[in-house]
């Protein structure tokens, strides 16, 4: 479900034309929307790359052993 947020903001026009040029986009409302959407993306790629190396496993695992006792995947 989609809220819309009536919202005056001061952007930067040169800016806001620009994004809508490179990104191929109609209208001002779709660039900001676009903007916002792959400005989370990548706070939330962000997060991920820092928790990779915090993730500790078990050094003694091995994976072909444990494959064994699976169903084959289709």
């Amino acid at each position: 479900m989609v809220k819309n947020m009536p919202t005056n903001l001061a952007i930067d026009d040169t800016l806001l034309e620009k994004a809508q040029r490179i990104g191929g986009l109609r209208t001002k409302k779709e660039t900001v929307t676009r903007a916002l959407e792959e400005f989370i993306q990548r706070r939330q790629q962000r997060w991920i790359l820092r928790a990779l190396g915090t993730i500790e496993f078990r050094k003694q695992w091995d994976y072909k052993t444990d494959r064994w006792g699976r169903e084959p995947r289709r």
